[in-house]
């Protein structure tokens, strides 16, 4: 298993952790806040990227972690596909559109990198 003693430890839920906060704050007010689908499309998708990484590393298992990463991983690349519409509907600007795609890339890379490593580290 893991050396990962609390969900707080991983990085790359700390990352979503960072990245739900800043989409529930960037879809707080203005147009993108009266966009009720997207925004509870864009949000739902950011806290699935948290929860799943958390409820893979409570299966105690590197397998189910990794599954479960899978499926945050699916998660990051929809909240990372919601962007371009709030900024083609003039929601945000280009340099908030930026920085939440940016962050959502890093988590998605982060994912991966840990994916990648619980099954090398399970084929031992």
């Amino acid at each position: 298993m893991a050396a990962f003693k609390k969900i707080e430890e991983i990085q790359a839920w700390q990352k979503a952790h960072g990245v739900t906060k800043m989409v529930y704050e960037l879809t707080a007010t203005g147009d993108i806040g009266r966009d009720f689908g997207l925004r509870d499309q864009l949000r739902r998708a950011c806290v699935s990227v948290m929860a799943n990484i958390a409820e893979g590393f409570g299966r105690r298992s590197d397998k189910e972690f990794a599954r479960y990463l899978d499926i945050a991983q699916g998660s990051a690349c929809e909240a990372q596909s919601h962007p371009y519409v709030t900024l083609d509907l003039g929601y945000v600007r280009r340099d908030r559109f930026d920085e939440l795609y940016t962050a959502l890339d890093d988590l998605g890379r982060m994912i991966y990198a840990l994916v990648q490593h619980l099954r090398r580290y399970t084929k031992r």
